[in-house]
Order: structure tokens, then C-alpha cells, then sequence
């Protein structure tokens, strides 16, 4: 209670430490006036209604789909940057509603654009292409909306799919309130025996723990109190993947998994090949278990054992200047171009530091085309907080290189690149912290950390793919799954990541009703593979230098110029082959050898 009275009002926080969103707007009546120019230019859509097979016409809305977008864009982040500030500020509160509100009208008002294009005969559009060169720049946009035309339905069908889009996904929504807002959890005893409350938000703090009744207790409470509703969950995450299912089908995929990266040409081999790599390399998990095992002084090592740390350091408090150091130190690998970028980003109101009252929590990077890529943090002077510092300016860097290269059409970037560059930075942060810390209790501390990032970004996270994609496939084969059945298949899996010492206790079996991103279909596998490709580009940073450096700014340049797999392939990374995963596994391996040698 005393650290939540602690916290000062925004008013209170000095202005060095906010970010600078009044470069975006310095006030509400500038705010005012776009959004009304907004609707002006929202309004000229209809002009190009039933005109998109004459070469300037398609010109024209392209360039004017960009102008909304791009205004759009600037004021949704102004009035969510704002809100976030100070969540009980309902003048933001309301702005943010209203441009979020609006930005859904300019979408359904341009809507008509993909499928007229895909109406149009054979070669239509390879003619307005050669016709004008000045629609050139839009090719590949182009090709990617003509690429879906044999997955893509009539007119009518395509619209009764749009309408029934909210029922379809009410599986996803019945569990986001069955979960956040139904299911409560029994109280727990802590570590002085006093009962305390239990919540999904607090249970890692319970799991890790040092004494092994609290977690314990906690473990057994939390899936427990899932178990009373195992059929409703199962019901609920089967209904999702049939709709998963029955689209595929519908659109002329060969499988759920298709469906799901063919936007991105992701080759299903990738998957694949990712599940058969972790396979091979089970060994080096069940290994980490074995020494965790003998680390703890265990008899026997249970899963609500594994999140527990090997060992306890002091708490450092970590000014936030000496953090912007140690990052600096850690991401010297890069060059100075890429470090003054960072230190750019610090000196000209990129990031939002401290907390405070009524501030969202967590830390993000978030902007657009026209303004900075503004980082929100919550910093707590602590070690995370650090590595949190350079994950988000790893995205914000990413951000920046891509907007200030790529034209509009192509500056965001997939998922799939998402999170490497962010992953990047904090691979060569630790290592650098790892090689430099002198303190062989702090050493050991972060080569556990670095371990545990790896087991719970890329063993977990092909765990739950692995799982993810046995739902799919026994749906399409047409047998039926019930509670039992993904207990039973999770139980297995478990046994067969963790190994021989891992007591594989009866309650984790439920541990499928607790992973909400199974209902973003075939979504969890892309942190394995960010964290994968993150780590070659860190090796080869480390190893090979300026070429490496080279490549990897290249990389970052890219945007969403090409398929993700290409501008990974372009900057020496191949996700089609088994070598990144293999990597990640070979980074691991040599960490359980630095940490088997302090045993």
C-alpha cells in the first residue's frame, strides 16, 4: 500500500523524464482540426468505387488511401500516448474512442478496394502496372492482394463471412470474460502463512517463490480451480479451432496451418522444421532440469519447481542514467551509428521513464509514419527494468530505420520480425553483462536468466505449437476432442519436453486452459522463431563484426518491403533452414555447460 501512496501525480514527474507528444500536437484544437480534415479526406473514398481497373484512378486511391491512414494514424497515437499517461484522464480517454471509433469507418469506407481488385480479369492489374509507371512503387502491395485471389470467395459469401465475424469470434471473447472476469481463485498462504489472494496476475510472484509450499499451494490452487471448468474450456478452444478449420476449407487451403502463413508466405516447413529441431535438442532441457534438480538440493523436481531461481542476489537499485549506460555498453557491437541513434532517442523525449499514478503499466514502443516511435516504461531502478529499456528501444531503432527508408506502404513490419530486433538487443546485453560480471553469484544469476528466457520463449513456446497444431489436425481429420483428450495430449507433451526428472504432476495437465493466445490461431510459434532469429543475429554481431553489423541494419531498413522470410534470408538469417533453431540450441547448450561447471 505504501509504494502505490508513494507514487507522484503526473504533474509531478519532470518534464526530462515524459516523452514529448506535444510534437505531435501541441493542443487539442490542432487535434480538432485534423480530425475534421480526416473525415474530409475519409469522404472521397466513394469516388473511386467500380474505378479501380483504370490505371490513374488506382494511383489516386492508393495516394489517397495513404493520406487518411497516415493522419489517421498520427491521431490515434497522439490520444492513445495521452491516455496511457494518466488512464483516469477521460478528456484522452474520450479522444482515443473517437479516432479509434473513426478509424473503423475509414476501413469499412475504403473495404470495397481488395475485392474489386480480385474481381477484375486475369492480367488487369499487370496492365495498369505497365501503363503507369508511377504506380510502380505499389507493385509488391499489389502482388500480395492478387496472390489471395484463389483463396478468396465471391462477393456475397465474402460478405456474409464479414458479417458473421463477431460470432465467429465469440469463443476467443467467452473466454477473455469467463477467465479475466468470472474465475476467482481460493486464497493461498504465504511465506509467513497469512492468507492472500491468488490471481492469474500474481501467480508467477507465488511460483518463483523460495519456499516450496507457497508454490506449490499455488500451483495446485490455480488448476484446480481451472479444472472446474475443464468442459466449458474445452468447448470453448475446440469451437475456436474448428472455425480456424472450416475457414481453411472454405477458402481452399490445404490445411488450418496454411491458411494461417500463407499471408506472409511462411512455407509450412518452417513449422515444421522448428517442432523436428526442438526434438533433436530435448536433451539439453532435460539436462537443464536435471542440474536445476541438484541446484535446488531437490529429491524430486515437480513443475511447480521450474520458475523458481537457482540462486538470490541483492537488489541493485539502478538509476536510470546508469541504465542507458549499461545498454549502451551491451549494444557497443552494433556501432555508432546505431548508438547514437539510441542515445538519440533518450535526449529528444522518445520515452516516457517513471511511473505513476493512474499511468498504464508494462512498457511498450508505439508511434506511426509521422511521428517519433515513443517507448513507455515503468521504470523500478531494477535489473529487468534495464533489459526492458533495451527491448523497447530495440523496437523503437526498428521503427525509426524502417519509417526513415520504406515509404509509407511498406513501413510496418510482420509479426514475424516483430520481436527480433527488440530479442537482439537483449541477447547482447546479457552477454555482455554475462562476460564482464566479475561476482560469480551475479554470473550464475544471469546465465539462469538467459536460460530461462530460452526455455520459456522457444521450448514452452514450441510446446504450445506442437500442441496447437495436434487440435487442428485431429479436427480436420473429423475425431472429435474433449477435455480428457487435450489433457491427456498435454500431459504427454510435458513428460516429453521436461524428460525423465521431472515429476509431471496430475494439475498441469490443465495447464491448455490457462494459454489465451491459442485463440489467435498458430500465433505462438513466432516467438520461437523471432527469439531464434535474434540469436543468430546477435552471434553473428559478436563473431563476425561490421558485415554482420551490415546485414542486420539492412534488415531493420526493410520494413515490410518484402515476405518476412525474405528480409531475414536477404540479411543472413534462413528461417526455411533448421540452422537458427540449431543455433538457439547450441547458445543453450553452452550455458548449461557454464552452469554445470559451479555445481
Amino acid at each position: 500500500m505504501k509504494e502505490k501512496e508513494a507514487l507522484r501525480t503526473r504533474n509531478q514527474i519532470p518534464k526530462q523524464d515524459k516523452w514529448k507528444v506535444e510534437k505531435i500536437y501541441g493542443s487539442r484544437e490542432e487535434w480538432e482540426r485534423d480530425f475534421t480534415e480526416l473525415k474530409r479526406r475519409t469522404a472521397r473514398f466513394s469516388e473511386f468505387q467500380g474505378k479501380l481497373n483504370q490505371a490513374d484512378k488506382l494511383l489516386e486511391f492508393f495516394r489517397l488511401d495513404e493520406s487518411v491512414f497516415r493522419l489517421g494514424s498520427k491521431l490515434y497515437v497522439y490520444a492513445h500516448l495521452r491516455s496511457d499517461e494518466d488512464t483516469a484522464n477521460t478528456e484522452f480517454l474520450a479522444l482515443k474512442d473517437r479516432i479509434g471509433a473513426y478509424l473503423s469507418t475509414a476501413d469499412a469506407a475504403c473495404a470495397y478496394a481488395v475485392p474489386e481488385l480480385l474481381s477484375y480479369p486475369e492480367g488487369t492489374v499487370e496492365e495498369e502496372l505497365k501503363s503507369l509507371p508511377a504506380l510502380e512503387p505499389y507493385r509488391f502491395a499489389l502482388e500480395k492482394i492478387m496472390r489471395a485471389k484463389p483463396h478468396t470467395l465471391d462477393r456475397q459469401s465474402e460478405e456474409v463471412l464479414a458479417s458473421l465475424s463477431d460470432c465467429l469470434e465469440a469463443p476467443g471473447y467467452a473466454y477473455t470474460l469467463l477467465t479475466n472476469a468470472d474465475l476467482t481463485f481460493p486464497p493461498i498462504h504465504n511465506e509467513d502463512g497469512e492468507p492472500v489472494e491468488l490471481a492469474e496476475s500474481n501467480y508467477i510472484r507465488y511460483l518463483t517463490s523460495k519456499d516450496r509450499a507457497v508454490r506449490k499451494e499455488a500451483f495446485q490452487t490455480l488448476f484446480q480451480t481451472y479444472g472446474k471448468y475443464r468442459n466449458t474450456l474445452s468447448s470453448l478452444l475446440i469451437s475456436s479451432v474448428k472455425r480456424n478449420v472450416t475457414e481453411s476449407k472454405l477458402r481452399h487451403y490445404r490445411s488450418a496451418l496454411e491458411g494461417s502463413l500463407f499471408p506472409n508466405e511462411i512455407p509450412a516447413e518452417v513449422y515444421h522444421r522448428a517442432i523436428e529441431t526442438i526434438h533433436a535438442n530435448l536433451r539439453s532441457l532435460h539436462r537443464y532440469v536435471e542440474i536445476k534438480k541438484k541446484f535446488l538440493h531437490l529429491d524430486d523436481i515437480h513443475m511447480y519447481d521450474l520458475y523458481v531461481p537457482l540462486i538470490d542476489v541483492p537488489k541493485e537499485r539502478i538509476p536510470f542514467e546508469d541504465a542507458v549506460a549499461m545498454v549502451q555498453e551491451g549494444l557497443a557491437p552494433l556501432g555508432e551509428e546505431y548508438l547514437s541513434l539510441f542515445r538519440k532517442g533518450i535526449e529528444s523525449g522518445w520515452v516516457d521513464r517513471y511511473p505513476n499514478k493512474g499511468k498504464r503499466s508494462g512498457a511498450y514502443s508505439s508511434g506511426c509514419y509521422d511521428t517519433d516511435p515513443y517507448v513507455l516504461l515503468n521504470y523500478n531502478y531494477s535489473l529487468d527494468d534495464v533489459s526492458t529499456l533495451a527491448h523497447e528501444m530495440g523496437h523503437s531503432i526498428h521503427s525509426y530505420y524502417s519509417k526513415k527508408t520504406q515509404p509509407y506502404i511498406y513501413a510496418d513490419y510482420t509479426l514475424f520480425c516483430a520481436e527480433v530486433a527488440s530479442t537482439t538487443n537483449e541477447a547482447l546485453l546479457l552477454h555482455h553483462r554475462i562476460a564482464q560480471e566479475t561476482d560469480p553469484h551475479r554470473r550464475l544469476y544471469l546465465i539462469n536468466s538467459q536460460l530461462e528466457q530460452i526455455r520459456t520463449t522457444v521450448f514452452r513456446q514450441m510446446m504450445f505449437a506442437e500442441f496447437e497444431l495436434f487440435t487442428h489436425e485431429k479436427t480436420e481429420q473429423g475425431i472429435p476432442l474433449t477435455a480428457d483428450d487435450l489433457s491427456a495430449r498435454w500431459h504427454e507433451l510435458n513428460a516429453e519436453y521436461y524428460g525423465p526428472q521431472m515429476t509431471v504432476d496430475p494439475e498441469i495437465d490443465l495447464e491448455w486452459a490457462r494459454i489465451p493466445h491459442f485463440y489467435r490461431d498458430f500465433y505462438v510459434y513466432q516467438y520461437a522463431t523471432g527469439y531464434a532469429a535474434a540469436n543468430s543475429f546477435a552471434t553473428r554481431i559478436r563473431k563476425e563484426g561490421k558485415d554482420a553489423v551490415k546485414q542486420y541494419t539492412g534488415f531493420l531498413k526493410s520494413g515490410g518491403s518484402d515476405y518476412p522470410i525474405q528480409i531475414l534470408r536477404k540479411a543472413g538469417v534462413d528461417m526455411t533452414t533448421p540452422k537458427p533453431m540449431q543455433d538457439t540450441m547450441d547458445t543453450f547448450s553452452g550455458l548449461l555447460d557454464l552452469l554445470e561447471k559451479t555445481l
